[in-house]
C-alpha cells in the first residue's frame, strides 16, 4: 500500500464526512452525516481549520483524517496549531497511518513557524495515548474527560 497525506481544500470537505461522523460516533454522539458535512464545510469555507488526508494511491481509498485548528498566543505573538480530530479507519489502524498523519501535522505546523503542536483524548483511550507518548507528545494536563499533549517544535 502507498499511503499519501494531502490537505484538502474547501470545496473538498465531503471526502472526510464519513470519517468525520465515525469519529464522532467513537467519542459517544449521535450518528448525524448532515451535521458532519455542515461543520467540516463551514470550519473550511471560514479558514478556521485545515484538514489532511490520508488515502491509498492506488486504490485512493480514504484512510484516515487530520483537522488542526488555528490557537493564537497573544503572548509569544504567534499561531500555534491544535490537532482537534485524528481518526483511522479500523482495519487501517496499526499500519503507520496515525503516525504520518501525526508527522504531517507537525511538520505543516513547524513551516508555520508554530512553537508546539497540541492535542486532547479521552482518558480511556489507552491506544491512543500510547500512540501519542510513542510519538514524543508530552502528557501536560488533565481536563475533566480528556487528556491534554503537547509535542514542543
Amino acid at each position: 500500500m502507498n499511503t499519501v497525506i494531502r490537505k484538502i481544500n474547501k470545496d473538498e470537505y465531503e471526502l472526510v464526512a464519513d470519517m468525520f461522523d465515525k469519529y464522532r460516533v467513537f467519542y459517544k454522539q449521535p450518528s448525524d452525516i448532515e451535521l458532519a458535512k455542515q461543520y467540516l464545510k463551514n470550519r473550511l469555507a471560514n479558514n478556521e481549520a485545515q484538514i489532511f488526508v490520508a488515502y491509498d494511491n492506488e486504490t485512493t481509498e480514504l484512510l484516515g483524517f487530520t483537522l488542526l485548528y488555528a490557537r493564537f498566543s497573544s503572548v509569544s505573538a504567534i499561531k500555534n496549531w491544535h490537532i482537534g480530530d485524528l481518526y483511522v479507519e479500523p482495519n487501517q489502524r496499526k499500519r503507520g497511518t496515525g503516525q504520518k498523519l501525526l508527522q504531517t501535522a507537525i511538520d505543516f505546523a513547524a513551516e508555520h513557524k508554530a512553537k508546539f503542536v497540541s492535542l486532547n483524548t479521552a482518558k480511556d483511550n489507552f491506544i491512543a495515548q500510547k500512540v501519542y507518548e510513542d510519538f514524543g507528545f508530552a502528557k501536560r494536563d488533565y481536563l475533566p474527560e480528556y487528556l491534554y499533549y503537547q509535542f514542543d517544535l
